[in-house]
């Protein structure tokens, strides 16, 4: 997140480029933005300083322009104000894909949109939608 680039962001395509040499597999990912994304994204480029496409979407505040080594004392103060314990800044990652599987979004694009390379990693979400079994036996009964 840090290393994401201005450039790396299509608007129009409604996608973001996660570079290979930036994520933790080595892969190039291409994730999609959903609306929410987009207009986040638009609000935070037009109130930040440099929005050429290769300068950082988040630098660091303390040395302008570069890259912003972490987030602990800010994310510790959000916390405390508030009144939340125990929630790790990547508990927002566990969170996402949680709510994707309950949404019924299929395990597979859950796998992808993480940037996991097996599916194991991924499988640990399933019990978070227990009706996809019935919902997949159901189809067997629509082509009749």
């Amino acid at each position: 997140m840090f290393a994401l680039k201005w450039g790396d962001i299509d608007f129009a395509a409604k996608i973001i480029n996660l570079r290979a040499s930036t994520t933790k597999a080595g892969k190039t990912l291409r994730l999609p933005m959903n609306q929410t994304v987009i207009d986040t994204l638009t609000i935070w480029r037009q109130q930040s300083a440099d929005t050429t496409p290769d300068s950082l979407v988040f630098p660091s505040p303390k040395s302008k322009g570069t890259l912003m080594v972490s987030t602990k004392r800010s994310w510790e103060t959000i916390l405390k104000a508030a009144q939340i314990e125990n929630f790790r800044f990547h508990d927002l990652r566990h969170d996402f894909a949680s709510q994707l599987v309950m949404q019924g979004a299929d395990l597979n694009v859950v796998r992808e949109l993480l940037g996991h390379v097996d599916m194991k990693m991924t499988l640990r979400y399933a019990h978070l939608a227990p009706e996809s079994k019935l919902r997949a036996v159901e189809l067997l009964d629509a082509g009749k």
